[in-house]
């Protein structure tokens, strides 16, 4: 691995415009490819394998055009100082309401609340359902600004108005905000880092390309695939951390390497055989962590994984081959002015074994381990015990500011009509099979409506068949509360008596019920993926590493700071404290997609430090330094590139927090504590205390399986060691070139 990579690295050295040329390219035919692509279609929201899912997919099937995606709008109408809405002056104002918002040239229907009973009990409330004839996506800025014109002439008449639904949702793309801040932060730390603005600024220009490649791509593909716009953001997002990270690793060797009198060809080939051999394995695990979460079946989760993963991997090409490509074209520009004034004066400086933080840190938790050890697993532990809480749900409008329109209408019709009339439940009845469809529907509407729990059961509608009925279910609590879970598998539960009763069958579906049933999938899905990627890593680590406990450490570190950055977001987003400082207004259960999905994204970032630190330590222990000197030697080396590549991180999820969208600022958040939690405390702590515990048998391996294990060489020990033949070959072509 060592060999080809240093080899690899030379070439783009020696070919940098080819290199450069090619890259460029690929970047344009992308580009031109994302540019021309046909706008894509947003795809429904799907769950395979859950009854929810497969009730809608009965409906559908059963009432052909009635389940189309058109867009809703429902606007609530709330009287003042204790007037009624049925009062005649109010009245009018509604239906001329009414009326206005059905002029629209996409709008499909519009209903009247007092044909059809949807006014309150007191008389304080009244809504109307605005039905469009195409999707979201698909309406158009005159649709948008006559539902608001519509809206506002409403107000004029003293009455509340207030709109919730899809139609009033941003589909706009991202604003470009969060890369910004990202950006800028990591421009920061790497100038500090590096001292130098062409090293600072190369990694940021490699990263961006490479971000650029994969967001084309993932455009271009969104049509033919249906990608949703969460794959894009998510790419980006990981794109530009790993993208900056590696290419920082690169660089750092290359300069380290130059400091040791090496020339500007041989310091490239070096950093690529060595540090590349790191960024390959970090990819890796990275990939497989994103890719994995294909088995958890969820479409949404597959695309985003996988889109991430793409990503990724682009990070990875680019800074084996693009770096050092750049590296050729400013090969003293990257150094720093120390370094390039002592060449100038013919000398060649050698910091590698010079005291800094990293050694000075190495040093403090060699001399007390267990302390250190006992320190950071105990503040781990501490932030992991919210987890217990941890409560999965899909927030709807309830989760929005109040100052949007969408949260004042959901909060106005929870008043007037109860909880839950903001989600309720929809029960599909199969009567195909039946004597008498009609009569088993109505059994089936009777025996659930006197379920404790319910309020209201709508009038059953049947399809043109006649063989299939539909009706809506309003618990008395509302969508995300644990008693309208409970409430549906009480539902469900009774279903062998009703079904037998009616002598037809039934499925519950509707949000709320998707919600639910999603939020027990994730939640039975995690175990099964951890042990897959978990295992996966385990094993790619083993052969990295070529130890036992080194890779079981690593997993054990993952699993302390994934628990403990779950904690945290369950402390910010579930409990409130601390919600206002990141604009979360209202509080609830963590969204059903968040801990499998950050899961997954954490345990790649988490091996990835594993991998460029303990590497390093690695790489010193098979050139015979002690395994105390060898921890120290790791730190010397990478503990500033670590810290400034988490820095990176933090900033760039960080960026992410100030998204509307409530998942993006989630995953924003748990990404960002989670760097935080595995770099600085897991990787910079735990690991240095463990290995000083275990000493040599931290590095212990079975003969038999030494034997096995195919061999890598992450370490660069056949670039260094004449007798082995890969490194006599680069030996030669490099001394012919």
């Amino acid at each position: 691995m060592a060999a080809f990579l240093y080899r690899l690295g030379r070439s783009a050295f020696r070919r940098r415009w080819t290199v450069a040329l090619v890259w460029a390219a690929v970047l344009a035919a992308v580009g031109l490819a994302g540019m021309t692509a046909p706008e894509a279609e947003e795809e429904p929201f799907a769950m395979p394998g859950i009854e929810s899912q497969e009730a809608f997919d009965l409906m559908e099937e059963r009432f052909p055009g009635a389940a189309a995606d058109g867009a809703t709008a429902r606007v609530v109408f709330v009287s003042a100082n204790g007037e009624k809405v049925t009062a005649t002056e109010n009245k009018e104002a509604v239906e001329a309401a009414i009326a206005e918002l059905g002029d629209g040239t996409q709008v499909a229907s519009t209903v009247d609340p007092y044909e059809s009973g949807a006014v309150s009990e007191d008389g304080s409330t009244a809504y109307t359902t605005v039905t469009y004839k195409v999707d979201a996506a698909g309406l158009t800025d005159a649709s948008r600004s006559h539902l608001d014109e519509s809206l506002e002439h409403a107000r004029d008449s003293g009455l509340t108005v207030e709109a919730g639904g899809d139609a009033l949702e941003d589909v706009g793309g991202p604003s470009g905000t969060a890369e910004a801040i990202g950006i800028s932060v990591a421009a920061v730390v790497l100038l500090i880092t590096f001292g130098s603005l062409a090293a600072a600024g190369l990694p940021l220009l490699t990263a961006l390309i490479g971000v650029g490649i994969s967001l084309f791509a993932i455009t271009a593909l969104a049509g033919p695939l249906g990608l949703a716009d969460t794959t894009s953001t998510v790419a980006i997002m990981l794109g530009l951390a790993v993208g900056i990270d590696y290419a920082l690793f690169i660089v750092s060797r290359y300069r380290e390497e130059r400091a040791n009198g090496r020339t500007a060809q041989e310091a490239v080939a070096l950093a690529t055989g060595t540090a590349g051999s790191a960024v390959v394995f970090a990819g890796l695990t990275v990939v497989i962590a994103l890719a994995g979460l294909s088995v958890v079946g969820i479409p949404m989760l597959t695309e985003m994984g996988l889109g991430a993963a793409g990503a990724v991997v682009v990070g990875v090409l680019i800074a084996l081959t693009l770096v050092p490509a750049f590296l050729g074209f400013w090969p003293n520009a990257i150094l720093t002015r120390k370094a390039r004034r002592a060449r100038r004066a013919g000398g060649t400086p050698r910091e590698a074994r010079k005291v800094n933080g990293g050694t000075r840190w190495a040093s403090f938790v060699l001399r007390r381990p267990l302390p250190v050890l006992l320190a950071a697993v105990a503040g781990l532990g501490a932030l992991a015990l919210p987890m217990t809480d941890l409560q999965l749900g899909m927030p709807g409008d309830e989760a929005k500011s109040t100052n949007t329109t969408q949260r004042r209408a959901y909060d106005a019709l929870a008043e007037g009509f109860g909880p839950g009339f903001n989600g309720p439940l929809t029960v599909v009845v199969d009567a195909k099979d039946a004597d008498d469809p009609k009569a088993a529907a109505e059994t089936v509407s009777e025996r659930i409506g006197g379920t404790e729990g319910v309020v209201s059961v709508s009038p059953a509608q049947f399809n043109e068949s006649g063989d299939t009925a539909v009706f809506s279910v309003v618990p008395t609590t509302a969508p995300t509360g644990q008693e309208t879970k409970d409430l549906v598998n009480t539902i469900r539960g009774d279903r062998p008596g009703i079904e037998s009763e009616a002598g037809a069958t039934f499925e519950v579906t509707g949000t709320t019920a998707m919600n639910i049933d999603v939020s027990e999938k994730v939640q039975s899905a995690l175990v099964p993926y951890l042990l897959v990627v978990v295992g996966l890593a385990v094993i790619l680590l083993l052969v990295v590493f070529r130890s036992i406990l080194v890779p079981l450490k690593a997993a054990a570190g993952f699993l302390l700071s994934v628990l403990a950055s779950l904690g945290a977001v369950v402390v910010v987003f579930q409990q409130g404290h601390g919600a206002d400082l990141l604009g979360v207004e209202t509080t609830g259960p963590i969204m059903s997609l968040m801990p499998i999905f950050l899961v997954g994204i954490v345990f790649g970032l988490a091996m990835d430090y594993e991998v460029f630190l303990v590497s390093r330590m690695r790489e010193a222990y098979v050139h015979g330094e002690r395994p105390d000197q060898a921890v120290t030697s790791g730190f010397r080396h990478s503990a500033r590139v670590v810290v400034a590549a988490a820095l990176i991180m933090i900033a760039v999820f960080s960026g992410f927090i100030g998204d509307s969208d409530a998942m993006i600022k989630m995953i924003g958040f748990g990404l960002a504590s989670a760097v935080l939690l595995d770099a600085f405390v897991v990787r910079m702590a735990i690991v240095p205390a463990v290995l000083a515990l275990l000493g040599e048998r931290a590095w212990w391996l079975p003969k038999w399986l030494d034997r096995i294990l195919p061999r890598v060489d992450v370490e660069g020990e056949s670039l260094t060691r004449p007798d082995e033949p890969e490194a006599e070959a680069a030996e030669k072509d490099l001394a012919r070139a």
